[in-house]
């Protein structure tokens, strides 16, 4: 940051030495001769015209670090502010590695309350793509009872003993107001 000011200082200060040059080529002075001189009055709106654009230019870098400063401090608020979103999203998707299906089931909704809660669109669409991924990983419904090629054995075993369909209850729900089933 102290490079770019020290940059824009000495480009202002170019400037504003190419201001009074010009100003004098205008003039068609090109040094102090004694046939052709310029009033003081001349000089000094030259002189003040100099400032005037030095001080512009000091103004456009001021605005310039204060738009820097704010940037920062928004980028610095937003980090504050998905930190807690990071802790989130690491214990939801921890939750679906788990293998009760009930923290699986946790985790899933523990995502969704995460992606409506997010505070950028990027955070939000991490979340929907995690919960996507989940979906798509290859299920067996009715492992065999030996493990398939390439299948780790413990993990096989474990498989065996969840109920069929770890996205729904082993059991059927019917609804208070429906006669049961005959």
């Amino acid at each position: 940051m102290w490079v770019a000011l020290a940059a824009t200082c000495t480009a202002a200060v170019a400037v504003a030495g190419l201001t009074l040059w010009l100003g004098l080529d205008l003039l068609d002075v090109h040094g102090i001769k004694r046939e052709k001189q310029i009033t003081s009055s001349v000089l000094f709106d030259l002189v003040k015209l100099s400032f005037a654009v030095v001080a512009g230019l000091g103004g456009l870098v001021a605005l310039v670090v204060a738009y820097r400063k704010q940037r920062t401090e928004e980028n610095a608020a937003l980090r504050e502010d998905t930190k807690p979103h990071g802790d989130r999203f690491t214990a939801a998707v921890t939750q679906l590695g788990d293998t009760s299906p009930a923290v699986q089931l946790g985790g899933v909704h523990a995502l969704a309350g995460l992606a409506d809660d997010a505070p950028t669109r990027q955070l939000r669409q991490t979340c929907i793509d995690v919960l996507c991924a989940y979906l798509r990983l290859p299920y067996d419904p009715n492992p065999s009872d030996d493990p398939g090629e390439g299948q780790d054995p413990a993990g096989h075993a474990r498989a065996r003993h969840l109920p069929r369909d770890p996205r729904s209850p082993p059991h059927r729900y019917s609804h208070p107001r429906q006669s049961p089933a005959r």
